[in-house]
């Protein structure tokens, strides 16, 4: 039997990372799991001992060392076959349940709509890196870029974060148009901790039961 595939996505300090340490902590306990299977947790990019210094490259290059867009977008493809193909997949045909911290659709919306790159060109990019891989369940924390700012006042900004409010508002606008092409399942992420893993859980439920 194989294995559950998760993904979260959506714009920087829409409290991914605190989510994904409350489902890790939650889905082993939750009855969705057949007995014996394990949870595998990621990231994109940086998911692999290759990724994370791909990683390096893309997210803390100086600014006048930092890869060209197209360079960028080509990172991110390598990043991403390396890892269904050395972490994802293996795990799923084990039977175990695999959570990434952002796939495929960050690339489209930071580097397609973000960057405004070739939108097909970004799909076939994706087609060769994941050889048609797709997850189980994407869940997009919604949350505005205002707010989003406003979370992340007083943080270090890595080199995409860096660019600016106009350029999430695009990037924003691409994960709403992509939850929509995609079905992903939205919740909205400008409520308490606790409310966003509640309906998360009632997602992972509905949907993996």
């Amino acid at each position: 039997m194989t294995g559950r595939f998760i993904v979260l996505e959506g714009i920087d300090g829409c409290g991914k990372s605190t989510q994904i340490k409350h489902l890790v902590e939650w889905l082993p306990n939750s009855g969705l799991m057949p007995e014996g299977a394990a949870l595998v947790c990621t990231r994109e990019p940086g998911g692999t001992p290759l990724g994370r210094s791909i990683r390096e490259l893309l997210l803390h290059t100086a600014d006048q060392e930092a890869p060209a867009p197209t360079a960028e977008l080509l990172l991110y493809a390598a990043d991403r076959a390396q890892h269904v193909e050395t972490m994802i997949r293996p795990a799923l045909e084990r039977g175990d349940w695999v959570i990434s911290d952002r796939f495929s659709g960050s690339t489209l919306a930071y580097q397609g709509y973000g960057r405004g790159l070739d939108r097909d060109l970004i799909q076939l990019l994706e087609q060769i890196a994941t050889a048609g891989l797709q997850p189980d369940l994407t869940l997009w924390l919604s949350l505005s870029v205002q707010e989003s700012l406003q979370r992340r006042l007083g943080d270090k900004d890595d080199r995409i974060e860096a660019e600016g409010a106009a350029f999430l508002e695009r990037v924003a606008q691409g994960f709403a148009q992509l939850a929509q092409m995609r079905s992903w399942c939205a919740v909205t992420a400008d409520q308490s901790a606790a409310a966003v893993s509640a309906a998360l859980e009632r997602q992972l439920r509905e949907h993996l039961a």
